[in-house]
């Protein structure tokens, strides 16, 4: 999925699509966020006040009429939920322009064949399989480790989502841990700390042997 050529089609899209309101646009790009966190599943699952809070929509009924017409445009797929313990679920169409195989081959095709994942034999939907769920605690350390994150984060989030039966807000079951991992390092590295008193040191350079008379 090469994400700078998707959104170069669908920013042309847009720009051509005289039904669209920056509402539309605002929608998406939240949808595209989320997306584009999880590392692009076939499927998101989505929470109704996150991509409220995303796309800055502060109206449930503008939230839902611009997925309806999303998904009537063709932007997405919206599968509606009427579970309250279950997300409801959007495919997000793929506009990267690498799909088109032939230059003769149109828009329209282009989307349908990306409704199609491309999974043709039983060694690739066991490569997904795989991901959905680690085997044990010390495979997900040997990720952490992997991605130079430090242990201790492995270890309690492994903990965190062992406790609650690997669930997102204890009601979503994960699809991808290694995307829920990579968030929990995104909301980990924003709260590290900061030294402000070596910070403090730093910036102001003072120096105890001062001489009043050179200018400032």
């Amino acid at each position: 999925m090469n994400y700078i050529k998707h959104l170069n089609a669908v920013f042309q899209k847009f720009l051509t699509d005289s039904s669209l309101n920056p509402p539309h646009i605002s929608l998406y790009m939240a949808l595209f966020q989320l997306w584009n966190l999880n590392r692009f599943p076939e499927v998101l699952y989505i929470n109704r006040q996150e991509i409220m809070r995303l796309s800055k929509i502060g109206s449930k009924a503008t939230y839902h009429r611009c997925l309806r017409q999303l998904n009537d445009l063709e932007y997405i797929i919206y599968l509606p939920s009427h579970n309250p313990y279950k997300g409801s679920q959007v495919k997000m169409l793929k506009f990267d322009t690498s799909y088109n195989t032939t230059t003769s081959t149109s828009n329209e095709q282009v989307v349908r064949q990306a409704l199609v994942p491309n999974i043709n034999s039983n060694k690739q939907i066991e490569n997904i399989n795989k991901t959905k769920l680690p085997k044990n605690k010390n495979s997900v350390i040997d990720f952490f480790k992997m991605n130079k994150w430090p242990n201790n984060e492995a270890l309690k989030f492994y903990n965190h989502y062992q406790g609650i039966g690997w669930k997102i807000g204890g009601k979503i079951k994960i699809e991808d841990w290694h995307a829920t991992a990579d968030n929990w390092m995104l909301k980990a590295n924003e709260f590290e700390p900061v030294n402000t008193v070596s910070q403090i040191k730093d910036n102001l350079r003072t120096s105890k042997n001062k001489d009043y008379d050179q200018p400032l």
